[in-house]
Order: C-alpha cells, then structure tokens, then sequence
C-alpha cells in the first residue's frame, strides 16, 4: 500500500465519519507550524488530522517534527496515525493519539476513536485553530481564483 493510497483511505474514512469539509495532502498551506496533514478533516467545533504511516522509519521520523514535540503547535482536536497493521501497535503510540489499521480496503478502528457525544467534550488536544486557519484559508483562496 502507498502513502497516496493510504490518504486516500484517510480522506474518505473522514467524510464517512461526519466530516464533511476534508483536505487530503496536496493542499500546501502556509502556516507557523510548518504542519503538512496528510488528511485533516473540519465538523462543527472539532477537527480530526489522521497521519498516514506505510513504513516504520516514517513513524519514528514523525517524532522529531517540531509540531510533534510541542503538541499545542499542531493541527486537530483529535490525532490518529492510519497504517497497515504491522507498522504501528498501540504502545508505540505518543500521548492523546488514536490509531486506525486498513486491512484491505477496510479501516478498522484501533485506539481512542470515540464515540459521537465525546468528539466535543473530550478532546484530547488543544490544536493551534491558528494554523488550521491558515490550512482552510490556503484551500479558500484556491477555490476563489
């Protein structure tokens, strides 16, 4: 499976899941964070970022990304890594993430994927609403031209 594919899931898992306003990784915005979701996902008061991990060395790599280590500089209310099952376990996840598998074309959720009435009530982060700003006004102006 590829990272694209993997996007792909991601994206459309989210719009599945009530998300209805979704960006994949093509959108490059410009923001404080240097932030780059491979899939973010907008509902009333909530976002969702799912990062997608097709090899062990990429999710290592993530950690020493500066929005990372300083969680309140990153994007979503909630956090999850997608990836093939033999890539990520739940121990190797950092705090206040969740974690989806694919198997197929199916996504199963493995780790703190909560239910309708927690997605407001129990945020796990504080994003930076800035930066997500900043992604969702990159996305607007290339809608306006």
């Amino acid at each position: 499976m590829t990272h694209d594919e993997l996007c792909e899931i991601a994206v459309k898992f989210l719009r599945k899941n009530g998300f209805e306003i979704v960006f994949d990784d093509k959108l490059k915005s410009v923001n404080c964070s240097g932030e780059q979701p491979d899939a973010i996902g907008f509902r009333s008061s909530v976002s969702c970022l799912i990062e997608a991990k097709v090899s062990r060395s990429d999710f290592l790599a993530d950690k020493k990304k500066r929005f990372r280590i300083n969680p309140e500089l990153g994007m979503g209310d909630w956090r999850f890594f997608i990836s093939p099952p033999d890539i990520i376990s739940i121990d190797d996840l950092p705090k206040g993430w969740g974690l989806l598998h694919v198997v197929g074309k199916t996504v199963k959720k493995v780790h703190k994927w909560p239910s309708n009435c927690l997605w407001i009530s129990e945020k796990p982060f504080k994003s930076d609403k800035q930066a997500e700003c900043n992604h969702l006004y990159s996305a607007l102006r290339r809608m306006n031209k």
